[in-house]
């Protein structure tokens, strides 16, 4: 029976400390609190995909990161448009409203 101060864990069921980060039967990281793992993992691509833009935006590689890689190549060979490409993802980005490849939304939750 699990206690106010217990969750259980997402991955094998026991019933562990609410303030656990890592199960200690299977050793797997508990997601952030009220959060799912699916959110989670979005958030930590919405940030990776805004600082790729910010710091090497002029070379495609949040387009590469994302799966876009013929647009990735072009902002490569362009310098991100002379900027402008990389200004307008940086945006796009920062407001949730960029998708990758296969058109999930990239946004911070």
């Amino acid at each position: 029976m699990k206690l106010e101060n217990e969750k259980y864990c997402q991955e094998c069921g026991e019933i562990i400390n609410a303030k656990a980060e890592i199960c200690p039967k299977c050793g797997v990281r508990q997601a952030a609190a009220g959060m799912t793992p699916d959110q989670q993992q979005n958030q930590n691509k919405w940030i990776t995909t805004l600082l790729l833009c910010w710091f090497l935006g002029v070379f495609g590689v949040h387009r590469f990161y994302t799966g876009h890689t013929l647009i990735g190549v072009l902002q490569l060979i362009t310098f991100g448009g002379c900027g402008i490409w990389t200004i307008i993802d940086l945006i796009v980005i920062a407001l949730g409203n960029f998708k990758d490849a296969e058109g999930r939304p990239i946004k911070n939750n």
